[in-house]
């Protein structure tokens, strides 16, 4: 996949190319949805799939005081669109210079001139230019002087409720982290850094990798079924995880310690991605190290019973496809 960090980035002889535009934090199962179609679209029409969006995110810049936490690194992001055939993405820097831009401008400049579009996918709430005065029919009329179509996707709901961001956002942080995941079409994870930790894992209880998670949206305190994966070697172990502030031991700070269900046969990785599938309790104080690490073997019994039922899932749902 080929990233451009400007418009000033795209090659010449870009495109043409099939679009949608958006922030995509999460790439939820609504994102996902826009995502396939327009690589649908860009193979019937033959051009390339691509998708332009922003960093930092619109808010931190317009109105700080109501920018969300976001969900995903940077990296995450481009790694999901990448996972659904999008070839091509626009990664904007956007800053108060940018969100001058007239709707027309942005249409000419980037949409039309850089990326040399066909057809432009957006959602029914789309705003774009300066003080967002664009909508809908702003780009439709756009589209007919510059030569794209619009096709409008509307938003996709699961079990009566609207998928966004905002909702899953919510749902991590409260901790369910499960159907968070129906919303989003994969699990919620957190990537950053292996630190070191105090060393009291290994002596007392078990031992861990620490994680110094970059994202900014963590879920609530408490034990998780948990994959923890290396994201250079791809190596992915089955794990469970805690995050809190290690009660037991009058931790200070809030930590991500992951303990691997299966022995790491390579070296230790540098980063891990740990990815949340459910939640098992709350973090709670124990009276000793030894009734910690007794609670631990029967959080590892839970986290391996459903690891269990993942796997037969998986094998059932490669076989019927």
């Amino acid at each position: 996949m080929r990233i451009f960090r400007s418009p000033a980035e795209v090659p010449e002889n870009f495109g043409p190319s099939v679009i949608t535009i958006g922030n995509f934090d999460g790439v939820h199962t609504g994102h996902r949805q826009i995502m396939r179609r327009v690589v649908a679209l860009a193979r019937e029409k033959g051009c390339i799939p691509t998708v332009l969006t922003f960093d930092p995110h619109p808010a931190r810049v317009l109105a700080p005081e109501r920018a969300p936490r976001l969900l995903m690194t940077v990296d995450q992001r481009l790694r999901s669109m990448e996972a659904e055939g999008i070839e091509a993405v626009l990664l904007i820097p956007f800053s108060l210079e940018f969100a001058k831009l007239t709707p027309e401008e942005f249409v000419e400049q980037v949409l039309a001139g850089a990326l040399k579009a066909r057809v432009v996918l957006v959602g029914e709430d789309f705003r774009f230019g300066h003080r967002q005065a664009g909508n809908l029919d702003t780009l439709r009329e756009l589209g007919m002087r510059f030569g794209f179509t619009l096709e409008e996707v509307p938003s996709i709901a699961r079990r009566g409720e609207r998928v966004s961001s905002t909702m899953i956002r919510k749902l991590v942080a409260d901790g369910a982290v499960s159907r968070a995941c129906r919303m989003l079409g994969a699990p919620f994870a957190l990537e950053g850094a292996v630190v070191r930790g105090q060393g009291i894992g290994s002596k007392q209880t078990v031992p861990t990798l620490n994680m110094a998670p970059e994202n900014e949206v963590l879920p609530k305190t408490g034990v998780y079924v948990t994959r923890t994966q290396d994201p250079e070697s791809k190596q992915m172990w089955n794990s469970i995880t805690n995050v809190g502030y290690r009660p037991t031991f009058e931790g200070e700070g809030l930590t991500v310690e992951t303990f691997l269900l299966e022995p790491i046969k390579d070296e230790h990785p540098a980063r891990v991605e740990v990815s949340f599938l459910h939640f098992v309790r709350d973090e709670r104080k124990f009276e000793t190290a030894a009734a910690l690490k007794d609670q631990i073997m029967r959080d590892v019994a839970v986290a391996k019973r459903l690891h269990k039922r993942l796997l037969h899932r998986r094998l059932a749902k490669h076989r019927m496809g």
